[in-house]
């Protein structure tokens, strides 16, 4: 899609970072807005930023878990009949799980890692894409990460969800080749976003998570323009989607471990033995 002018775009966890991003890009394009973040606030400060700069964007909130499938459901009928059915729908809320090794994790905290990373890209497809199929052009943007791409340590839950993302949006991809919706699924690198915070984080955040989530959405939004069904972009991207490809996995295993070693806590595993 290239043409965004007066079409609905449904935006998942705008109530910040690559969502609020999405939010903002989108209302330059000129589309209408439906937005949805668990946090009230942040999604209040969502709207406001956007009517601000786009007084006459027309713009809709609705602040719910995107794991509970019946307000997901709710959402889309409020959004056909408020805003109009959705042209597009960025897939794009998630949590970061519960950053620990498997075995310190508990089973609550990886399911819940999976009902809002993977079920709420599962809730969000499955109430709009009868909007979506209706439409003479359409898209569906599901957010994977590049944690996607390949399983680091202490994130078990998180690439679980995100593996399945990426599973998922390749099956439509085949299952809707012949439809007018566009399937995307996209593989950021590390976002400077707030999806983990604490003194804790500091020294990962400023390694790692340092792409400015404006300049990540104008690179999906020029994919989504050539129709690149696979969108990957930002810090350490590109290196990780080179040694998937091209490294043996016990090689890759060591690479890993002495990439992020600096952030496992040995007595984690001591604990465990």
């Amino acid at each position: 899609m290239k043409d965004f002018a007066g079409k609905t775009v449904v935006i998942t966890g705008a109530g910040s970072g690559i969502g609020r991003a999405f939010a903002m890009k989108f209302a330059d394009l000129g589309a209408k807005l439906a937005l949805n973040d668990h946090d009230v606030e942040r999604l209040r400060e969502t709207h406001e930023l956007v009517h601000t700069k786009y007084p006459n964007c027309q713009i809709f909130t609705c602040d719910f878990d995107v794991a509970d499938r019946l307000e997901m459901q709710r959402f889309a009928i409020e959004v056909q009949s408020l805003v109009g059915s959705a042209h597009v729908v960025v897939n794009n809320a998630g949590i970061r799980g519960a950053a620990k090794p498997f075995y310190a994790m508990a089973p609550d905290d990886f399911q819940r890692t999976m009902n809002v990373n993977f079920n709420g890209v599962v809730n969000g497809t499955q109430a709009f894409l009868p909007q979506l199929i209706k439409q003479s052009e359409a898209a569906l943007v599901n957010i994977s990460s590049i944690y996607g791409l390949l399983g680091i340590p202490n994130n078990s839950d998180y690439c679980a969800s995100k593996f399945a993302i990426r599973g998922f949006t390749e099956a439509l991809m085949v299952e809707f080749y012949k439809t007018p919706v566009e399937i995307y699924g996209v593989y950021p690198g590390g976002a400077a976003t707030n999806i983990v915070n604490g003194a804790q984080y500091e020294a990962y955040k400023a390694k790692y998570l340092t792409t400015p989530p404006a300049k990540l959405v104008n690179v999906i939004v020029k994919g989504m323009a050539k129709k690149q069904p696979n969108i990957s972009y930002g810090n350490s991207s590109l290196a990780i989607r080179l040694a998937v490809a091209l490294l043996p996995r016990r090689l890759l295993n060591r690479l890993l471990w002495s990439e992020m070693q600096q952030f496992i806590d040995p007595e984690d595993y001591a604990k465990f033995r």
